[in-house]
């Protein structure tokens, strides 16, 4: 009855995020976060990804020459806290590299992105038993906050008029998060889900990012090796949509929002001291900002440390 339950929680969201930028996956926000490093009280750790996106296509997503390559790194000082059995605290705090090149024009912006705070809530976590397997499952219901602490250029909109808003360091404004994450597993094999919905608002220059869903599902299984530690090879799903930007109140942006969806493969590794965490995200399916943009393939890692 519980798994029915969460099963239409999940396609509720999906559905309302459908209705409702940041192009997905990339640019000024990520609110991918998967798989949990295994820890009881608090963890802290760094995380990094790697994203493309090519910008400036032409009407038919065709490369043209003003067609641009751009890149997005970040390195984020992430962390969990644990506050009793019913409370939990996450924190990123980003530093950004964007790059793109063109054959007209080269950039670079590098610094501070947009730190953002979750809460979650522990609606139950249970462990019982089916047959002489131990089957454990949790649901957390969050929200968050994201502060403009990145920088915001309004001339790189003005610039690229034809192309998404999207080589920023920041949004320059406050938004929100609402999160669901689910994890059920028997015995070694589990299955993990998260939904995070966020809402964007106008920033001081009149300019609105568009609302943005984000839900992955993974399938995983826990290997435990001599008691030292343990690895837990993951596949799934990763789907974002976001609603189309806004400016000036009123008028939507035609080069923003979309979709994309991408099957995702990973491991996560945990010892004693330390977790180490790597994906690979291969998008297999995508219409961002009415095919006048085309996201790469996109690799995450993270090292944590529980304490």
């Amino acid at each position: 009855m519980k798994i029915k339950f969460i099963t239409i929680i999940i396609l509720v969201a999906t559905t309302l995020g459908v209705k409702a930028c940041d192009i997905c996956g990339c640019g000024v926000g990520s609110y991918y976060i998967g798989i949990l490093p295994e820890y009881n009280k608090r963890f802290i750790g760094i995380r990094y990804q790697h994203k493309t996106l090519q910008t400036h296509l032409g009407p038919l997503g065709e490369r043209t020459p003003l067609s641009t390559d751009e890149t997005y790194q970040s390195a984020e000082v992430w962390g969990g806290w644990n506050l009793g059995n019913k409370f939990r605290i996450l924190a990123f705090v980003p530093y950004n590299f964007n790059k793109k090149v063109s054959q007209s024009l080269n950039g670079d912006k590098n610094g501070l992105g947009d730190i953002a705070v979750m809460g979650y809530y522990n609606l139950f976590n249970k462990s019982g038993s089916v047959g002489n397997n131990l089957l454990v499952q949790s649901l957390w219901f969050g929200a968050g906050v994201k502060a403009p602490t990145g920088k915001y250029e309004p001339s790189e909109r003005l610039a690229v008029q034809e192309s998404p808003n999207n080589f920023q360091l920041g949004t320059a404004s406050t938004d929100f998060t609402f999160n669901i994450a689910y994890d059920i597993r028997l015995q070694d094999l589990g299955l993990n889900a998260n939904v995070n919905y966020k809402v964007n608002t106008e920033n001081k220059y009149e300019y609105r990012y568009g609302n943005k869903l984000t839900t992955n599902v993974l399938a995983y299984y826990k290997f435990r090796i001599a008691k030292t530690f343990t690895i837990a090879p993951n596949a799934g799903v990763l789907y974002e949509t976001s609603a189309k930007d806004v400016e000036n109140n009123k008028y939507e942006v035609n080069v923003s929002g979309g979709y994309s969806l991408a099957a995702v493969m990973g491991a996560e590794i945990a010892f004693d001291k330390f977790s180490f965490g790597t994906n690979y995200q291969n998008v297999s399916a995508q219409n961002l900002a009415n095919r006048r943009a085309f996201a790469g393939n996109r690799v995450m890692v993270h090292l944590s440390v529980p304490f």
